[in-house]
């Protein structure tokens, strides 16, 4: 029991409910409703109207209309509504997507693109009198947006825009939605007047009747069976001169007059085109968002089964070992428990960040793009760790895992998909690290006489330590064998920091200085091509600095003492097992000795075993209710 009487696991979620803890404790309220939960033996069209019910019952619990701008203006509570969606993870992956598609991409785009013009649409897709779809991606071009193919060429003579599919490659593909419900697309085409492509923009096209039968010049089908997700109707949508009206363009970034004339306060067109992207980031924030709290529930069950679980008898004893008493159960899953808090913090600052922005309280231009890279990267280390983390806790549950009963397989297959949907998780790491060189040119082109003398003198110096061993023979004086994970310097959370950024700032200047060097053999595409597993390297590394950055203002925030030092020792693990993973890059590039290496070892092995008696108050700690899990293995 905390100091403060309520328990240490009560201390721990309220930590990691975040800013936004109320929604989340309403929603657990409301959650354990069964309507809310999917049915795997269904089959396509009784799972695609279960979840079409399921939406009306999300309606109703009043989460989504806060979310969007007030008729006089006001910004919506943007944080609040993301949380309060996210929550549906712990129920039904395929309820969660369609309410993202429905109310955050689809009415996303009406909201961040539109203007008052389009307010007619909100008021009906909100309360789901208008089914709609996010139509971006096509056959061609999925990350590539800049270059989709699908046209709308204004035609003055009837002040209409004409959509059209000019290719096989430009059909609207994947898109949720598109197969039996949605009845208007927000498509994203080439808009063309006056015989000159403006670039990419979004327009609100009508796709079927109410009786649900295609309108003229729109063919759309089912993309079937897929990995998972059976409650979500993917389609494809193809265009064939289909005739909109000019209003039916969102034009909060750019207009086309009734004369044809195309106008756009930002004359850029590269960056008004990022800056039409960018206004959809809470997609991606929501993404991440809910591949964390589908771990979540795969680890709380894992966790509790591999406590009640028994194998093997002890020689000493003769009772049966429970599987969380192994050193190897304790070693695959309390470092996953920890990152999994590690994201839970990070995914809160995300949220808290994404409010102030689109809520217009933050109006600097670079914190609206530093924000798009944190929701780049977070996507990125989210989805990656739920495909990890699930697929490890279906193992740990042997045969049991298997079952569907048990929505390990359930959960493994309808999160496969988010390492690419909302962007592919190897371009977004690209361009986080884009990102990262280009502020590391900046600041080289930047330096003047002495700053050159400066630069020159640090890069020599890590020349010299790699050639020589000095760093290697400093840590080797400061590292004891026998150190324990208190007594080592690798406790301190500065020297953890510093770990993590030195991989960080190496792997970028490293990189930087490749591609400046090949640029001049062999052109920038090429040098960038060949550079590319190095660029996504330092991409990562800036992604695991921000998750322990998080976690450590994370736990600052927690006042009892007792709740306090057990989050200590988790982002303990968090930082030694990320560590090991690197160990031997560390190595190789001289940041660690030998000896630290296998402190680090043993310090995972230290700590698992430290928080091993805390486990089931680690996974109370992660805020999903018992009765939420809903696995017939735990009884």
């Amino acid at each position: 029991m905390a100091t403060s009487g309520v328990s240490i696991s009560e201390e721990l979620r309220t930590a990691l409910d975040g800013p936004w803890r109320e929604v989340r404790q309403r929603a657990r309220a409301v959650l354990h409703d069964d309507r809310l939960f999917g049915d795997p033996s269904l089959d396509l069209k009784a799972a695609r109207a279960r979840v079409l019910d399921q939406m009306g019952l999300v309606s109703s619990f009043g989460w989504v209309e806060p979310g969007f701008r007030h008729p006089d203006g006001t910004p919506g509570d943007a944080g609040a509504v993301v949380t309060a969606l996210e929550m549906l993870a712990y129920t039904d992956l395929s309820l969660w997507v369609k309410s993202g598609v429905q109310w955050g991409l689809f009415g996303g785009a009406v909201e961040n693109l539109g203007t008052e013009r389009h307010r007619e649409y909100l008021d009906e897709l909100i309360p789901l009198r208008l089914l709609g779809c996010f139509a971006m991606t096509e056959t061609g071009h999925g990350s590539d947006v800049a270059n989709l193919e699908t046209t709308a060429t204004y035609d003055p003579a009837t002040r209409e825009f004409v959509v059209h599919s000019p290719t096989p490659s430009a059909r609207k593909d994947y898109i949720g939605g598109a197969a039996e419900h949605a009845r208007m697309a927000a498509v994203f085409a080439q808009l063309i007047t006056g015989g000159q492509s403006q670039g990419v923009h979004c327009f609100l096209v009508p796709i079927r009747d109410e009786a649900g039968g295609d309108l003229p010049g729109v063919t759309t089908s089912d993309c079937g069976y897929k990995g998972g997700l059976p409650g979500v109707d993917n389609g494809r949508i193809l265009f064939d001169q289909v005739r909109i009206p000019r209003e039916n363009l969102l034009n909060r970034y750019a207009d086309v007059a009734e004369d044809g004339t195309y106008s756009s306060e930002i004359e850029n067109p590269s960056r008004r085109f990022f800056t039409t992207l960018g206004t959809l980031v809470r997609g991606r924030v929501s993404v991440g968002g809910a591949a964390a709290a589908a771990a979540r529930v795969a680890l709380s069950i894992a966790v509790r089964y591999g406590e009640q679980r028994r194998q093997f008898a002890d020689p000493d004893t003769g009772e049966e070992t429970v599987l969380m008493d192994y050193r190897s159960h304790q070693r695959r899953l309390l470092p996953l428990v920890a990152r999994s808090y590690a994201l839970a913090f990070a995914q809160n600052d995300l949220v808290y960040r994404m409010h102030l922005v689109q809520t217009g309280q933050e109006t600097d231009p670079r914190a609206r793009r530093a924000l798009e890279n944190r929701a780049a990267g977070l996507k990125v280390a989210q989805t990656r760790f739920a495909t990890a983390a699930i697929q490890e806790c279906r193992e740990a549950c042997g045969g049991a895992g298997y079952l569907t009963e048990n929505r390990l397989v359930t959960l493994k297959a309808d999160t496969d998909v988010f390492v690419t949907f909302e962007g592919d998780n190897t371009v977004l790491t690209q361009l986080v690290a884009k990102d990262l060189l280009t502020a590391y040119a900046d600041e080289v082109r930047d330096l003047d006489a002495l700053g050159w003398v400066k630069f020159a003198a640090t890069m020599a110096r890590d020349v010299v330590r790699e050639r020589s061993g000095v760093r290697q023979m400093i840590q080797r004086l400061r590292d004891r064998g026998d150190d324990t994970v208190d007594e080592g310097d690798l406790s301190r959370r500065s020297i953890q920091l510093q770990l993590f950024a030195d991989r960080e700032d190496y792997l970028v200047r490293t990189a930087g200085h490749r591609l400046r060097a090949r640029a001049k053999e062999t052109g920038p595409f090429e040098a960038f091509n060949n550079a590319q597993d190095h660029i996504l390297a330092a991409g990562s590394a800036h992604i695991e600095r921000l998750v322990l950055e998080a976690f450590i203002d994370g736990i600052a925030g927690i006042e009892d003492p007792e709740a306090r030092a057990l989050a200590d020792t988790v982002c303990d693990l968090f930082v030694y097992s990320t560590i090991e993973q690197h160990q031997a890059w560390y190595i190789m590039h001289r940041f660690m000795s030998v000896e630290r290496a296998k402190s680090v070892r043993r310090g995972v092995n230290e700590l698992v075993d430290r928080l091993r008696p805390q486990a089931l108050t680690l996974i109370e700690g992660l805020g999903v209710p018992e009765g939420l899990l809903r696995a017939a293995m735990l009884g």
